[in-house]
């Protein structure tokens, strides 16, 4: 009789064990994939420590798809299709990044690279006791270069229209005229 129920409690262990390790294999193949779909700046934006922090967060149900500005419309809808959620607008508490890039005036950076270590998709180039300068295509708008400047020669300015973003104009439809 005790090694009837001895058998019964392991056999249920194992069942618990084997369910329990599915449910954590699909919340890890989707933490994966909602990963995969961030943009990789580690910018912390979202108020997380990097990418992959976040999407732990989403695939865990503890964040909402919408705290990515790097990643911009494109990314907020791939995480939409993902997880099943409605498209939303970016938080309210968050800048889209895609508005704004930095640019270094070059006549006061000393060359401290500090920039360029804080740069997280390094967009910013130059070397040491030299002048830096930013790769604005490259740039996400993270910010992350502003505050470890000493001589505060960063600005966030408007991001300018190139290719990627750039869309023709709605056509204007005249009733009547």
């Amino acid at each position: 009789m005790t090694l009837l129920v001895i058998f019964l409690l392991c056999l249920a262990l194992l069942a618990t064990v084997l369910l329990g390790t599915g449910a954590a294999g699909e919340r890890a193949d989707l933490l994966e994939q909602i990963n995969q779909l961030l943009p990789q700046t580690q910018c912390g934006e979202c108020g997380y420590p990097g990418c992959r922090p976040y999407a732990g967060a989403i695939a865990s149900g503890k964040d909402d798809i919408n705290r990515c500005p790097p990643g911009g419309d494109t990314t907020l809808q791939n995480l939409a299709r993902l997880t099943g959620q409605p498209v939303k607008p970016l938080a309210p508490d968050l800048t889209p990044a895609a508005e704004q890039v930095a640019i270094i005036d070059e006549t006061i950076c000393i060359g401290c690279v500090k920039c360029i270590q804080a740069c997280p998709v390094d967009a910013i180039i130059g070397a040491p006791k030299m002048m830096h300068t930013v790769i604005e295509t490259e740039c996400t708008g993270c910010r992350l270069c502003l505050a470890p400047c000493p001589v505060d020669c960063i600005d966030m300015v408007k991001a300018p229209v190139n290719l990627r973003d750039w869309h023709w104009a709605k056509p204007v439809i005249h009733y009547g005229d």
